[in-house]
């Protein structure tokens, strides 16, 4: 009995690994996501500033409802304060290091490495992405069967150790179009292609990035609320890194050109999507956590947080679209973002349930972790 035991154990786990393996979460986001580029490359020019909001907006919902399997497993790597108190100043150390090298090296050699370095984690990025959406479409039996090809050594900067070199038919065939996509990218540098990239980057950060407590989230959020303040008024090193930087770390936007324009794109930086989506996404798990345990104690249904935050996202957006283009310069983003994911919350919370509400989700922790843990969940 014990061996049928275990032999049922194993088809359950071997059935629930193929539905993950198949699970795309908000289908319908990823669908407009891929239509929105599709038609402004082969129908017509979208107007930049709505094209900018409709992408950004799209990417944080569907990578806030990426984030909730993975999170629930424990399949994420989880921010700490320590980690949130130090990521503005990791960042300017990063920023202002290629600030500096783009200064004294030549750029294009500068933008070659970085292309191999981007090109790399764009495969792994792209698979993850496709694979799911492959799944669906081959048996169930052929999407669960693992193949082996041996073990992947060490690659700096990218792996923490040697790899086993296992995948699915699915991630298969992700891979060899995720390599021929890359490829192109590299031959063309076409603005599509610099999306898809950019874009798969973006929903897997807020997917296995994550944050346990609405606390962490502000103190992060904060930090890089004056850190974009600080680069983008104060010195030329956040736009003269990102004009210089010629790789998916930014989305690109086409615009009818108008004579003296010096780009014929809007862009906007991967660091504005992701950094508020895992914010956002926190929400939307707090929401479903807060449900269920209501639902366990036979309470109500508590108020939901995620169309209130990811709103203010999408306001935040808009208001520094609309001030840069009165003022006809670069604006932080994170300026404007932050204030409105943030105050969207607390503002949420006050009408809610007053000042007992707004105790309560700043004292939230994701269920699963104690607060003030500083101990990271499974990576990925």
């Amino acid at each position: 009995s014990s061996v049928m035991a275990g032999t049922r154990s194993a088809t359950a786990k071997a059935a629930a690994d193929i539905e993950d393996a198949r699970h795309v979460a908000a289908p319908m986001a990823h669908v407009l996501l891929v239509c929105l580029q599709a038609c402004c490359a082969l129908v017509t020019v979208i107007e930049p500033n709505l094209h900018i909001l409709a992408t950004a907006t799209l990417a944080v919902y569907a990578g806030a409802h990426r984030s909730i399997k993975p999170a629930a497993q424990g399949n994420t790597e989880a921010m700490t304060k320590q980690d949130a108190m130090r990521f503005p100043v990791i960042g300017s150390c990063v920023l202002f290091g290629f600030f500096v090298l783009f200064k004294y090296l030549p750029k294009d050699l500068v933008n070659k490495l970085l292309t191999g370095y981007f090109v790399v984690l764009g495969i792994f990025a792209l698979v993850g992405c496709l694979s799911p959406v492959l799944a669906r479409f081959v048996p169930k039996s052929f999407a669960g069967k693992v193949m082996k090809f041996g073990t992947l050594p060490t690659i700096p900067l990218i792996t923490d150790g040697p790899s086993k070199l296992e995948c699915t038919p699915p991630e298969l065939i992700a891979g060899v179009a995720a390599c021929g996509f890359c490829g192109w990218y590299v031959m063309e540098k076409h603005w599509v292609a610099n999306n898809a990239l950019g874009l798969a980057f973006s929903l897997t950060g807020v997917e296995f990035l994550t944050l346990d407590s609405v606390q962490i989230g502000a103190i992060l959020l904060v930090g890089l609320f004056f850190y974009d303040i600080f680069w983008v008024f104060f010195t030329p090193v956040m736009v003269t890194v990102a004009k210089s930087f010629d790789a998916p770390i930014k989305l690109l936007f086409p615009r009818v050109v108008e004579p003296g324009s010096k780009s014929p794109f809007s862009m906007l930086g991967l660091g504005d999507i992701v950094v508020p989506g895992i914010y956002v996404a926190l929400t939307l798990r707090m929401d479903l956590q807060r449900a269920a345990r209501a639902k366990a104690e036979g309470k109500p249904a508590p108020k939901r947080y995620f169309p209130a935050v990811i709103f203010g996202y999408f306001a935040g957006l808009a208001t520094t679209i609309a001030v840069m283009n009165v003022f006809n310069t670069a604006q932080p983003a994170l300026l404007y973002i932050v204030p409105g994911i943030l105050g969207a919350t607390f503002l949420r919370a006050l009408v809610a349930g007053g000042v007992k509400e707004l105790k309560e989700i700043w004292a939230f922790v994701e269920a699963g972790e104690e607060e003030g843990a500083d101990e990271p969940k499974k990576s990925k």
